[in-house]
């Protein structure tokens, strides 16, 4: 058999064309991303605070060259593999927004070492002495972000707390230079108001600002007051006293984001593709080949007002059919069935079509793949494969 005769390339192989692809496939539509982007580019233009892209989401050179196409940043990261990576392609203004620990000091160190403008998060006096360890070792001067707790999402201290001026102490003591504070709004991803969304990006501002005041007011520097998530970034009117903004999930979009008000399902740039398989008529069931190692088991929606399941289903051209979802999802199996309550009728998909699966949580559902196929709206051409780097 000639190669033009198989209809799918191997899972390795470039496709030319979505009807060409080996399943299950991460698609992602530049044009939206590109619209995504520049969205909040505006909106942070508007407000004069600059973004710090988060490119947790992402985890792509080639996305991050539709932000900065000579690189250099300013980023976010969540991981030192993606410190390293970015780093490696001429990025040198990055963040490490994740907690210390020794072997991440030294670590973060050997990137400083090596002329990249990292700075750390940290919130105690132990994480503080480990870090100037670190430095000494590494003969560099470390700065680092105190992490402030806006909601009780996750770490950080409180604006109040009676420990904020003793870890700034303990920074400064250590040879460590304060870069400023760095808090996020975690919690604002169970909202979907608008006045509580509101509400929620101006706690998030008002304790951020009141936390650099407090440090200020002891005598530290505090030059940055840093914040960010992508629902308080679309959501915020004011943010007087802030200096920048981080968000990731903003470039791709999701189920989530939709649920939660940020965007329509027409802003989600990522989709796994996904063949069927199956069929079972008595159970109203069509299975494809897209489990949760292409989806993750990420059930975000499932508190929302409307539950997505695993991810809501399109035809190949990202044309969303009525209530249709993946209800249940095993290693390599999806479920596709119509949404509990709705009348509307399973469509009818030979075995062999292909569908579209927009997820519940972009970063999750990228994770799972080794590259994007990049798309443009409205074509079935494979323009590009960016690849996506991995690990910790």
């Amino acid at each position: 058999m000639d190669r033009a005769d198989i209809p799918n390339v191997g899972p390795g192989e470039p496709a030319a064309t979505i009807g060409a692809l080996a399943t299950p496939a991460l698609l992602l539509d530049k044009d939206r991303l590109d619209r995504n982007l520049a969205r909040l580019s505006s909106l942070m233009g508007r407000q004069g605070v600059v973004l710090r892209p988060h490119m947790k989401t992402a985890k792509s050179i080639d996305v991050a060259q539709r932000i900065y196409p000579s690189g250099a940043g300013p980023i976010t990261v969540s991981t030192l593999a993606e410190a390293e990576y970015f780093a490696q392609h001429g990025f040198r203004d990055i963040t490490y927004a994740v907690g210390l620990a020794p072997h991440t000091a030294e670590r973060a160190m050997r990137l400083r070492k090596a002329g990249v403008d990292l700075k750390v998060l940290l919130d105690s006096r132990e994480q503080a002495i480990i870090l100037g360890a670190a430095a000494r070792a590494a003969g560099v001067t470390p700065s680092a972000f105190i992490e402030i707790d806006c909601d009780g999402h996750r770490g950080g201290l409180t604006a109040e707390d009676s420990k904020l001026i003793a870890v700034a102490a303990a920074v400064a003591e250590a040879g460590v230079k304060i870069a400023g504070i760095l808090t996020h709004a975690g919690e604002s991803y169970g909202l979907c108001a608008p006045e509580t969304l509101e509400a929620a990006a101006e706690n998030e501002r008002a304790v951020a600002v009141a936390a650099a005041a407090r440090l200020r007011a002891a005598g530290h520097e505090c030059p940055v007051v840093s914040v960010g998530s992508t629902p308080t970034a679309h959501f915020a009117e004011d943010l007087t006293g802030v200096t920048e903004m981080r968000a990731g999930v903003y470039m791709f979009l999701d189920l989530v984001m939709h649920g939660v008000g940020v965007c329509t399902t027409d802003d989600i740039a990522i989709s796994v593709l996904a063949t069927v398989i199956g069929k079972k008529p008595e159970k109203s069931w069509i299975l494809v080949d897209a489990g949760w190692m292409a989806l993750s088991r990420d059930r975000g929606t499932a508190t929302q007002r409307v539950d997505q399941g695993y991810g809501l289903v399109c035809d190949v051209a990202g044309k969303i059919y009525p209530n249709l979802i993946v209800s249940q999802a095993s290693q390599e199996h999806g479920i596709l069935a119509i949404r509990p309550g709705s009348t509307q009728a399973l469509p009818d998909l030979s075995i062999g079509a292909k569908v579209r699966i927009l997820p519940n949580h972009a970063c999750a559902t990228a994770s799972q793949h080794e590259w994007y196929n990049v798309i443009s709206a409205g074509s079935d051409a494979i323009e590009a494969r960016w690849p996506r780097m991995r690990g910790w």
